[in-house]
């Protein structure tokens, strides 16, 4: 869902994926003017991609993870598709076996790694601590690039080290035995998961189209998230009628506004806005979340998720602040 500058993936990993964010165009600074549709589409972002993980917390209320979110992702997948053969055509999603591949494993890692695992903690992690331990994510991105012999700089590492003491104090819930510690390393290992599919994005023949790659990564983590779900026993004793209204609705708002609305809206930014204002969604997005959780959900900010969060969104800011002055 991003470009080099704007390797912070979205804290929800529930909506675009890295691989299917457009490259920025490649017009100068004048091309890239902030308008009102750009603040716009930039709160839609904000909002959008930060309320997922209340909307996530909610679906699992009365859903099974796995395999509410391998619906989720077939459903937003094949829309997504559907609207590209309409306004593009059908040749729009033709793609060789080597693109289709490697948006499969794109969308595995992603999709089934990254966020189905979080779905899956959110059955026992408040959703405000589930966003702000995915937001480390920048982190790890910049120690794979840092394995493959690529140096960010002082200014990412350092925000590396403040990334990982503020994981650190966020784990502090899980160890006091507030929440359940295996879903806070669930959503670690998550975030893992994630950086891997987002690093390796850029590394792999993808199709072409960024939105076709996003349409085909979406189907291909929805279908494993199914298998995962039907591996893991959800589908035994499954009563749709014991699903409640609210979940339905949660449902909804996380296929139409979390991954079309907001992948749209954050496509078009990558083309039109500066790279450096559409980044700064990594560390708005867990604030957002934080306090979604806490007002509608009535979610504790304890002081290890207030420090430890605040710690974590410093460290990012200072790995993007310093991506965009190279």
């Amino acid at each position: 869902m991003t470009s080099r500058a704007a390797d912070p993936a979205p804290t929800t990993p529930t909506t675009p994926t890295p691989a299917a964010s457009p490259r920025p165009s490649r017009g100068g600074p004048a091309a890239r003017r902030i308008t009102g549709a750009v603040w716009a589409a930039l709160a839609i972002v904000y909002v959008v991609w930060g309320s997922t993980y209340l909307g996530i917390r909610v679906v699992v209320e009365t859903m099974p993870p796995f395999l509410s979110a391998g619906a989720r992702f077939v459903v937003a997948g094949l829309l997504l598709a559907a609207l590209l053969a309409w306004r593009k055509g059908p040749g729009v999603l033709k793609v060789g076996r080597p693109q289709l591949a490697s948006a499969a494993v794109v969308g595995l890692l992603l999709l089934v790694g990254g966020n189905g695992l979080v779905v899956l903690a959110e059955t026992s992690v408040p959703s405000g601590l589930a966003a702000l331990l995915v937001a480390v994510v920048p982190a790890w991105v910049v120690l794979l690039r840092t394995a493959f012999g690529e140096r960010p700089g002082a200014g990412a590492y350092t925000g590396v080290l403040l990334g990982l003491a503020g994981l650190a104090v966020l784990t502090l819930p899980g160890l006091s035995g507030e929440v359940r510690i295996g879903g806070v390393l669930t959503v670690v290992v998550a975030s893992l998961l994630w950086s891997a599919g987002s690093f390796s994005a850029s590394r792999i023949p993808m199709p072409a189209n960024p939105f076709t790659a996003s349409a085909y990564e979406m189907v291909a983590g929805g279908l494993g998230c199914l298998l995962v779900g039907l591996a893991r026993g959800e589908h035994h004793g499954l009563d749709l009628t014991g699903f409640s209204a609210r979940s339905w609705t949660a449902f909804g708002y996380l296929v139409l506004f979390g991954s079309l609305l907001a992948f749209t809206a954050y496509a078009w930014l990558l083309q039109t806005a500066p790279l450096s204002l559409v980044a700064t969604y990594a560390y708005v997005n867990p604030v957002v979340a934080v306090a979604l959780g806490a007002l509608i959900l009535g979610e504790a900010v304890t002081w290890p998720i207030a420090l430890g969060g605040a710690v974590v969104v410093a460290g990012v800011c200072l790995i993007v602040s310093t991506e965009r002055r190279n």
